[in-house]
């Protein structure tokens, strides 16, 4: 069996009590960069463990590196553990690895972690959704995949739509490009500033949060 398991917005305290079940069990541990090393003592000592985490610009192995080897593990009849940031569908590439071990005939389970697209804003003291002021929110990537040719998102359109509560997913993005230049703070500009925004960014077990509390007014939370 693999388990593709969230281990949430990087605070080891949201890790979920299954993901530390299905740790115990493991025989291997497949684990990314935003996984918190932390979780890894949930493992049992003889465990393997393997660390595949993707860098901007230098990841240690591609995706289709990564979806051999759980291919591998799984056709060796070992438990598997691909611990993964946040949650493993939101932007987590999770699909992809379920759709390769779906083509291979290989059992897999789904344990959902905490996304940092709701802890962040929490941490920030911001709901994502509140009946009265914020009644939908998106979750939309902030650096699609250049392969495709042509971008799905249309930032300005999604920037105008009547979406009370607005968060990105673009950390990776915001950290390599110019303060403002960003696709989610280009959006940002707009929207109307008397409906507020929030881009978070830098969240993690510090807590250490940037965000605006108005439209193109950054501060540190």
């Amino acid at each position: 069996m693999i388990y593709l398991v969230g281990s949430g917005p990087g605070d080891p305290g949201l890790f979920t009590v299954k993901g530390v079940r299905c740790m115990g069990e493991a025989d291997a541990v497949v684990y990314d960069r935003l996984a918190p090393e932390a979780l890894l003592r949930y493992a049992q000592p003889e465990a393997e463990r393997i660390y595949v985490g993707k860098k901007p610009g230098n990841p240690m192995m591609s995706q289709e590196e990564i979806n051999d080897l759980l291919i591998e593990k799984g056709r060796d009849e070992m438990t598997v553990v691909r611990l993964k940031g946040g949650d493993p569908y939101i932007f987590g590439r999770g699909g992809e690895e379920a759709l390769a071990l779906k083509a291979a005939g290989l059992p897999f389970e789904v344990v959902p972690g905490v996304t940092s697209g709701v802890a962040a804003p929490a941490y920030a003291g911001i709901p994502v959704t509140h009946r009265n002021v914020a009644t939908s929110v998106a979750f939309v990537t902030g650096h699609e995949d250049p392969t495709k040719g042509s971008p799905d998102v249309d930032w300005e359109k999604l920037a105008k739509a009547p979406i009370r509560s607005f968060c990105t997913w673009a950390w990776a993005g915001w950290r390599r490009s110019r303060p403002g230049s960003s696709q989610p703070e280009k959006a940002m500009r707009h929207r109307s500033p008397a409906s507020g925004g929030a881009p978070c960014r830098n969240n993690g077990p510090s807590r250490e949060l940037s965000k605006a509390s108005r439209v193109g007014s950054p501060r540190q939370a």
